[in-house]
């Protein structure tokens, strides 16, 4: 029942935060504040529970996870926020939960020998960041016409086509960056995405007021890795890491 719980308080902060980063493309510190002051009850009782077993136990996975989470912030894989709320979870929810829900013990496969519930929470969420791309693929297939599917091939696994009058309505960036040469446009790829902002908007709904370009650009939504994470613990909490599944499934025959 009290990791049952865990997993729901986690939950809760998981996809407001995931509702904040969407919105505002930003996460207030009071919720991590709340989230810690929250979890302190569990860490505390699970302190006074063990003990000093615990104690060890926790301080050595923490300086393992934190010195591995920061390794990632500084290589700029994810975020401030998504290095924050790995530690949290670490500190909440140290160890795989085990939920027993109508009948069905949770998780359902796959608890690697480490135990470390954040690891696999990780995992899962790098896994479902690679699946994304594959998905807009097959999106972009019934959605984009034949000739610009072969002409752009590799856009259908980066972004979709979005209407250039609706281009004010959402935190997105485009794939392409366009210039004006003579009496034509021409776009080129850009990796980072161009920043869309009021003079862009301008310049494009222009060309398409002229004929120059169509009335639908190619844009990316930029997933915040926020809710990798958020689907990689819903994931991690029913069934298990996706990672050491694969790996015993596939590679150890």
């Amino acid at each position: 029942m009290l990791d049952l719980l865990k997993v729901l308080v986690c939950m809760l902060f998981l996809l407001y935060s995931c509702y904040s980063d969407i919105k505002t493309r930003r996460i207030s510190n009071k919720i991590w504040s709340v989230m810690l002051a929250v979890g302190s009850v569990f860490i505390i009782h699970d302190i006074l529970k063990d003990g000093t077993s615990h104690i060890i136990h926790m301080f050595l996975s923490f300086i393992f996870i934190f010195v591995f989470v920061y390794l990632l912030f500084r290589l700029n894989s994810f975020g401030e926020d998504e290095a924050k709320v790995l530690m949290f979870i670490f500190l909440i929810i140290p160890t795989f939960p085990k939920i027993n829900v109508f009948g069905y013990n949770l998780p359902l496969d796959a608890i690697p020998p480490t135990n470390l519930f954040t690891f696999s929470v990780l995992g899962n969420a790098v896994i479902l960041t690679v699946i994304v791309p594959f998905g807009l693929f097959l999106y972009n297939l019934t959605q984009v016409p034949i000739r610009e599917i072969f002409r752009k091939i590799w856009y259908l696994f980066l972004g979709y086509r979005y209407p250039v009058s609706r281009l004010r309505n959402g935190h997105i960036r485009l794939v392409e960056v366009y210039e004006k040469i003579g009496n034509e446009v021409v776009s080129r790829f850009t990796r980072d995405g161009t920043l869309i902002d009021e003079a862009v908007i301008q310049e494009l709904e222009e060309y398409v007021d002229k004929g120059l370009i169509d009335e639908k650009v190619w844009v990316t939504l930029g997933l915040p890795f926020m809710i990798p994470i958020t689907a990689g613990f819903a994931t991690a909490v029913v069934f298990g890491d996706l990672i050491f599944y694969m790996t015993i499934k596939y590679l150890m025959i």
